[in-house]
């Protein structure tokens, strides 16, 4: 017989019998622990379960249930299952897609991130500025990368950064370094336009861009430049990075940061800048090439107009402000930096690095420029080309004072369309402006003023010389032969002497361009620049002291440290006084009487030499007073010929003008030494010693005859043999045969054809 089943019986509280049922009892479910066979039971069985339904009975009343379950019926005795709702499904699901998409971004951030440059979390140091200015401090030029020193808010007008934040980033104030809504609102306009017409990249992420990143348009460097700006943002206060921002960013025509923009098209510094020029210049960062005023002036102010409509929009400006810049004219900027003095800062810029090293810093550099003196020289030299009718296209001005000290200098007509520096650079044969080294090589070996010599043909070799008219005047003194420029006299003075003679005296005067060894040279056929032949002649102005050009006093840092400094030593004598002042005697007639005279300035003692090369290529003028020395050259880049232009009329005028102006003011002084010429000798001089045309011998000076060997001419009389003999040695001309024991110089016929050529 089978097992009766026995029932579990639960714990009662009150009666064993007849007491009521419905007092109180515990139920399966309610136990802390529930069968864990029953548990298994109903997981794999729930069928099962729901037929043995009815088996027990509820304290509640109501219907049995083996399991005790409540009468609402739940299936396998468990609690009935709340049905999720939608909403909360959706909400759940993208709670979700927002973590995951969060670790996404996370690890996409985190990629480019490491792909930056380990050198992307630290701010560069700008690139330092060199501001060079004139010896009284007034600004020449700023030279660099950048072409502008940087200048924080406070110095730079106020219209800038309300003009560039208006038109740039109107929330820059707002957004945290990446603005959504700037981004959203450029993406509606774009698509209403069917093009892009405004980007969405906040002012600091435009600064993360142009110190770290590179230009290219690609998904990496967008995520990088963001989380730049992402960093920025927490490292700086907004004003910094605006600061920032205005020093770095490219206004086009090689202009960085706003002083050298302002520098660029307004030739005034920031802080300066109006309304109008403010609005240009933010309008010049959609496209700077583009909009460059230098390049197209009209697109420059239509966009200028975007950009006043932007600031009266944003309540920056009145509607009176915003009308007055509206009909401002178009601004019409040179396509380079314009001004003479930016010949001046381009050499400063050859110069620097070996004077101070690497520039790592903003520094200043006090150059010995005259800035008053340096506007009438670039005047002149454009004034005089630009009325030139003789097919003169170029010329160069160089001024030094006795010191060697470069008060002006002209490169050429005009900085904006050649930066080539014609004073510095080009060489070029200096013709009979040379000759003054082959007199001083001569005087100091024994020749004077007043030595007598044939002006006849000669030949040297296979050189035969000819004067500039073809014309010969027999017996003449070495200084008449300078000051008609007579090309056969200086021949046989540095057959004389010889080439590296010459050469010797030229260098230590200051040339130190390479002069070949011949004879040829007596004529300046070797090629010099204007600066060291105007250099050359300084001695004679300062009484024989050495001075070498220079331009740099003084480099300073900006807060005034002292980075190098010129010394004040006091230079050496190369020339001794007596040459000194004989040269200065001869260059004298030159400018009063001879080849030079139209460069004679009314109260000054002058001298100088004309400088004429062959058909008419290059003219030269070169002179000085005990105040200033200064050189003048005109001509063709292309080595073109002039229509007869010499040394003495179009640069002997240039010259003329510009040291009148220098000199406007200034007490006369002489020039050093005070040789007469004429008082050694008698011969060959004017009546009294003076300049006036009508000399001893009968002939005088015909002013009407133009030429540039051809000024000085004997029109009557012979010479008179006295003249014959020559500088006794002693620095005496003899009328008469010479005192018994000095030796009288003769001339020199046997020398071997190779002395001959090469002055051995």
């Amino acid at each position: 017989m089978a097992a009766r089943r026995q029932e579990r019986i639960e714990p009662t509280f009150g009666a064993e019998t007849g007491g009521d049922r419905g007092d109180f009892h515990v139920s399966a479910d309610d136990r802390a622990v529930p069968l864990a066979a029953n548990d298994r039971k109903t997981r794999r069985a729930p069928k099962q379960a729901k037929k043995r339904q009815g088996g027990g009975f509820s304290l509640f009343g109501g219907s049995k249930s083996r399991s005790g379950g409540s009468g609402s019926g739940g299936s396998g005795g468990q609690p009935p299952r709340r049905r999720r709702s939608f909403f909360g499904h959706l909400v759940r699901t993208c709670f979700a897609l927002g973590i995951w998409g969060a670790l996404a971004v996370a690890a996409i951030v985190g990629y480019f991130a490491i792909k930056l440059p380990q050198e992307a979390w630290a701010i560069p140091d700008r690139p330092p500025n060199v501001k060079i200015v004139s010896v009284d401090g007034r600004l020449l030029a700023n030279r660099g990368l950048t072409g502008g020193k940087e200048v924080s808010l406070d110095e730079m007008s106020p219209y800038i950064p309300q003009a560039v934040i208006a038109i740039e980033d109107r929330r820059f104030y707002d957004h945290f370094g990446v603005d959504p809504i700037g981004i959203l609102r450029a993406a509606v306009e774009n698509y209403q336009a069917g093009s892009t017409v405004q980007g969405g990249s906040t002012l600091t992420q435009q600064l993360a861009k142009n110190i770290f990143l590179n230009p290219d348009q690609t998904i990496q460097r967008k995520i990088q430049e963001a989380i730049l700006a992402l960093w920025l943002e927490q490292k700086f206060t907004k004003d910094q990075i605006l600061e920032m921002y205005l020093n770095r960013v490219y206004f086009g025509s090689g202009a960085t940061g706003v002083e050298a923009a302002a520098r660029r098209y307004f030739n005034k510094s920031a802080a300066e800048v109006t309304l109008p020029e403010a609005a240009l210049l933010a309008g010049l960062l959609k496209a700077p090439s583009r909009l460059s005023p230098a390049r197209d002036p009209k697109a420059a102010k239509d966009r200028a107009d975007v950009v006043l409509a932007a600031m009266r929009q944003e309540g920056e400006i009145t509607d009176e402000e915003y009308q007055a810049g509206l009909a401002q004219k178009p601004t019409k900027a040179k396509s380079y930096w314009t001004g003479a003095e930016n010949y001046a800062a381009d050499v400063v810029m050859q110069d620097i690095k070996s004077l101070i090293g690497e520039v790592k810093d903003d520094v200043v550099v006090e150059t010995t420029i005259d800035m008053d003196l340096e506007k009438v020289a670039e005047k002149t030299i454009r004034e005089t080309v630009d009325g030139a009718r003789q097919n003169v296209s170029q010329g160069a001005l160089v001024a030094i004072d006795g010191t060697g000290a470069i008060r002006a200098l002209v490169g050429g007509r005009d900085y904006a369309q050649s930066q080539y520096n014609r004073a510095f650079q080009a060489r070029r044969q200096p013709g009979s402006a040379f000759k003054p080294f082959v007199y001083q090589t001569a005087i100091e070996q024994g020749f004077r003023p007043e030595t007598v010599m044939m002006d006849e043909p000669v030949r040297i070799g296979n050189w035969t010389p000819s004067n500039y008219d073809n014309r010969y005047r027999g017996p003449v003194s070495v200084a008449d032969a300078l000051r008609q420029s007579l090309n056969t006299i200086a021949a046989q003075l540095i057959d004389r002497v010889g080439p590296a003679s010459v050469i010797e005296t030229a260098n230590r005067m200051g040339i130190k361009s390479e002069i070949g060894d011949n004879a040829s040279i007596a004529l300046g056929t070797s090629e010099v620049s204007l600066l060291e032949l105007t250099g050359a002649f300084a001695p004679y102005a300062n009484g024989g002291y050495q001075a070498k050009p220079h331009l740099v006093n003084r480099i300073t840092t900006e807060d005034g440290k002292v980075l190098w400094e010129r010394g004040a030593e006091v230079p050496p004598v190369i020339v001794d006084p007596d040459t000194v002042a004989m040269m200065n005697a001869m260059l004298k007639r030159v400018v009063s009487a001879g080849t030079g005279r139209r460069a004679a300035i009314e109260g000054w003692e002058a001298g100088g030499k004309t400088g004429t090369t062959n058909d008419f290529k290059d003219a030269w003028f070169v002179g000085y007073t005990s105040n200033l020395v200064a050189g003048v050259w005109l001509g063709n880049d292309n080595g073109a010929k002039m229509q007869k232009v010499t040394g003495g009329s179009l640069p002997a005028e240039a010259w003329h003008k510009f040291m009148t102006a220098a000199h406007e003011g200034l007490p006369a002084t002489p020039l050093p030494g005070d040789y007469r010429i004429g008082e050694h000798s008698g011969a060959l001089t004017a009546e009294n010693g003076a300049d006036d045309g009508t000399y001893s011998d009968g002939g005088f000076y015909d002013p009407s005859i133009a030429g540039e060997q051809n000024d000085y001419v004997a029109q009557t009389g012979q010479r008179s043999p006295r003249r014959n003999f020559e500088d006794g040695g002693d620095g005496r001309f003899y009328d008469t045969p010479p005192p018994p024991g000095v030796v009288v110089q003769e001339r020199v016929e046997d020398r071997s054809l190779f002395n001959r050529i090469f002055g051995g």
